[in-house]
């Protein structure tokens, strides 16, 4: 789940890190509002959910707050790579000599939550590593006693603030952004650019939170931030349904139960020459309207040449998969082909319901790749 930038401002502030005053503001009276509250000159700021808001025309600068409403009216509404801005981040204008980077991250590689820092700040941090890596400062929190007081130094002395109050500074904003990333359940933490301002304090410029969906039942607070305005419709109506769905470029539809199962089942696909159109688990234990809607999600991508049901009957009945294809068809008019390969659990009760559809059969997950292959290509 992504943040807005003034939601991760937010959520920085109260972990003590500084930011720019500010707020948001939906129409351009508020705009004006929020630029009167801060009292002098102020930077207008889209909030959508992509990058390159700048070059698009979606972050201005004002001297006053008359000029604060202009621009916001300007930017308000206005699509930047299709999205809508429907509010914009109101925040103080300030002079600063030096841009950080400064993230944390889950290093899989590593099995720990990742500190990176930078000197060179206010660029991706991606074209940072490919075009002078060495610039890039990464040091591992301790998987229990979390970043340390002398790591944290490490990474001041690192991008090169050599002097003390300002890496205490620092030190202290990295400690406190690494309790952000673990007490919220983050994937990514990042604050770029952290500027040096000419007194020589530091601030939060912009921030960006990424928090992980499968902890957001701890956080019902951050669950309440979620704006789904750039998710595409298809994965909004499967996470109301309580479905795990991704969708990809390929023609075949499939529907299986259990992540692993999904992957296997992709693989397969692609051993005998298809593309997956999804990776879609509708779980354990899915009973027929869970797989309706699976059904009915599927076949709304106008890719999809061929659908693959891939079900094993543990937890999840065949015979109930089996009642939620027959009602989804019932509701869906469709002339796509259907592969369906469904063992365990009342299979035979399963087999026996679909056996007036017009689905095509298949014993084993090979023989229903194949299949659903030829069918997708009209063969």
């Amino acid at each position: 789940m992504k943040l807005h930038e003034y939601q991760a401002r937010d959520l920085l502030a109260k972990y003590g890190i500084p930011v720019t005053r500010g707020g948001v503001a939906v129409t351009p009276g508020e705009a004006r509002a929020v630029a009167e509250s801060i009292g002098g000159p102020v930077v207008v700021k889209a909030q959508v959910f992509v990058g390159g808001r700048g070059k698009a025309g979606g972050v201005k600068l004002a001297d006053t707050p008359e000029q604060a409403e202009q621009v916001a009216s300007q930017i308000l509404g206005m699509a930047i790579k299709g999205l809508t801005v429907e509010k914009v981040l109101v925040a103080e204008a300030i002079s600063y000599t030096k841009e950080i980077y400064l993230s944390a991250i889950l290093d899989r590689a590593a099995k720990r939550v990742t500190m990176i820092a930078s000197a060179e700040g206010g660029v991706e941090i991606e074209e940072v590593a490919r075009t002078n890596p060495e610039a890039i400062i990464k040091i591992p929190a301790h998987p229990h006693l979390g970043l340390l007081d002398f790591q944290a130094r490490e990474l001041a002395f690192g991008i090169g603030l050599s002097d003390g109050k300002q890496a205490r500074q620092f030190a202290q904003i990295a400690s406190a952004l690494y309790r952000v990333f673990v007490e919220c359940d983050a994937s990514l933490a990042e604050i770029n650019p952290l500027v040096i301002r000419a007194d020589g304090s530091l601030q939060a410029l912009d921030s960006k939170v990424l928090l992980d969906d499968s902890a957001l039942f701890r956080h019902p607070d951050l669950a309440a931030l979620r704006d789904s305005s750039d998710e595409p419709e298809a994965e909004l109506r499967a996470r109301e349904a309580d479905l795990t769905y991704i969708k990809l470029d390929g023609s075949i539809g499939c529907m299986v139960n259990g992540a692993g199962l999904a992957m296997a089942t992709m693989d397969v696909v692609k051993l005998y020459g298809g593309e997956p159109a999804n990776f879609l688990d509708i779980g354990g234990g899915a009973g027929k309207d869970k797989v309706k809607a699976a059904l009915q999600i599927i076949l709304a991508d106008p890719n999809v040449k061929a659908v693959m049901f891939n079900i094993f009957g543990g937890i999840t009945r065949v015979d109930e998969v089996a009642r939620g294809i027959v009602a989804a068809l019932e509701e869906v008019q469709t002339d796509v082909p259907m592969v369906a390969r469904l063992t365990g659990t009342n299979e035979e009760e399963g087999r026996r319901i679909l056996a007036a559809s017009r689905l095509i059969p298949a014993a084993t997950l090979a023989e229903a790749a194949q299949k659903a292959v030829a069918a997708a290509r009209g063969a």
